[in-house]
């Protein structure tokens, strides 16, 4: 991080940028440096964030700032650790039902891949990772250094969350954009993911873009403006990254919540059950992991995925790496014990008969927030036994004896309200549509 110099002051550079012109690397790097010693106050930081959010950043900006935010904390040196495989991750932008990262951890790993994936908690009506994690008794989300790197070279995988150390400047920079209204903005939002999963020294990234109702940006458009912006800024900072863009008009899975979707992942790795939709997301994340990482190529990656869930060698690191990181050793075994829902038991069922042709994804998550599952503030706890299970998709035919989803709660009263919202969320039409691809498109950096 360079010296700030008394040639810059805050006031200039937010002029500068509040009038349209770009800023250079100096004069973003003076900016990171003030955000993490708090020299430059929070109106200042406000005030900048919300010139880039009206402004925009060109790409050597964005690139500036996000290499700025990295160099404000601790980079992780995998090389040191000596793990003889490559290091990969996935992010996603968020949605609902998303449990996808706690299955493609232990599926990258038993093929060979490295995956210390530094995960978030619950944003708004979209589910958290860590939260997930947190319903498991035991499970530690935040190991001391020399824990996880005993877990990566053991198993190759670690599920866990950001540490103080790691890229603080985007720590407070978000926390002054989510009180701001300036989170939406595209380059804030590239080089916020990109500077922790930069600081995590990986070797290789897949980013997994959400677009529909239930994800942070519905329009497939900005989607992939958004998926453009972090490819070529991850790329031109030095880091591997590809993108898929995966379809949020439905909840991804059959479940939603926190000990609830750690059951369908338990189910999905056992091979005991795996949602049509979820299973392509899965398999097209995980091949684009090994391909970016040089694990495999395109025409043999989906076979070493398939062939990791067949053989039950996902499921085992994902026990390892429960049990590794303080969880419980029978977890796959004996789940119901580990994993309890709440005990209100209430079937969703439709006044009427007819095809479910829509769905506001975004309130089913709002749903499980009302049931305790997730957060209205930071320091809010979470039930982690309430939550949706047997959601029906886009195309379900509904009627007495087949629900639109079946809600636990812990009491009565809780799951007649949910019910409410979630029958005004579908839309009944009385025939089908072609079902839309989970998986729309993918962005390497020879698309850009």
């Amino acid at each position: 991080m360079a010296t700030k110099s008394a040639e810059f002051f805050p006031q200039e550079i937010i002029r500068k940028k509040r009038d349209g012109s770009a800023l250079s690397d100096a004069e973003i790097r003076f900016m990171v440096a003030g955000l993490t010693d708090n020299s430059i106050s929070e109106g200042q930081i406000a005030a900048f964030a919300m010139a880039v959010f009206f402004q925009g950043m060109t790409m050597d900006e964005r690139v500036s700032l996000t290499r700025a935010m990295v160099q404000s904390g601790q980079v992780m040196d995998w090389k040191k650790a000596d793990l003889g495989r490559p290091v990969v991750d996935k992010h996603s932008t968020g949605g609902v039902g998303d449990k996808v990262s706690l299955m493609l951890a232990p599926i990258v790993a038993a093929c060979g891949g490295a995956v210390p994936m530094i995960s978030g908690r619950g944003l708004g009506h979209t589910g958290g990772t860590l939260d997930k994690l947190d319903s498991v008794p035991g499970y530690n989300t935040a190991p001391n250094p020399e824990l996880l790197t005993k877990t990566m070279k053991q198993i190759g995988c670690a599920i866990i969350g950001q540490t103080a150390d790691l890229a603080p400047a985007d720590k407070r920079f978000y926390a002054i954009r989510d009180v701001t209204a300036t989170v939406e903005s595209i380059p804030l939002i590239t080089a916020s993911i990109l500077s922790k999963k930069l600081a995590a020294g990986l070797d290789a990234l897949v980013m997994d873009v959400k677009f529909g109702s239930g994800a942070f940006k519905e329009d497939y458009g900005e989607a992939q403006e958004l998926a453009r912006s972090i490819v070529t800024v991850a790329n031109g900072a030095g880091l591997r990254t590809s993108a898929l863009l995966t379809d949020m008009n439905e909840v991804l899975g059959r479940t939603a919540g926190n000990s609830i979707e750690v059951r369908e992942t338990v189910d999905f790795l056992m091979g005991r059950s795996a949602d049509p939709r979820l299973l392509k997301v899965v398999l097209a994340l995980a091949a684009e992991m090994l391909v970016i990482a040089g694990i495999a190529d395109e025409a043999t990656a989906p076979h070493a995925v398939q062939g990791a869930l067949a053989s039950g060698t996902a499921a085992e690191k994902f026990a390892q790496m429960i049990a590794a990181l303080g969880g419980p050793n029978d977890l796959m075994t004996n789940m119901e014990k580990h994993l309890p829902l709440a005990p209100i038991r209430h079937d969703v069922i439709s006044p009427k008969r007819g095809i479910i042709g829509s769905m506001n994804v975004r309130e089913m998550g709002v749903a499980v927030m009302e049931l305790g599952g997730g957060r209205h503030k930071a320091s809010d706890p979470i039930d982690y036994g309430v939550g949706l299970a047997d959601i029906a998709g886009l195309g379900a035919k509904l009627g007495p004896r087949t629900p639109v989803a079946t809600i636990f709660a812990r009491s009565e009263e809780d799951a007649r309200r949910v019910e409410k919202r979630i029958l005004k969320a579908i839309t009944l039409v009385d025939e089908a549509q072609r079902p839309a691809p989970p998986v729309r498109s993918r962005l390497t950096k020879e698309d850009l």
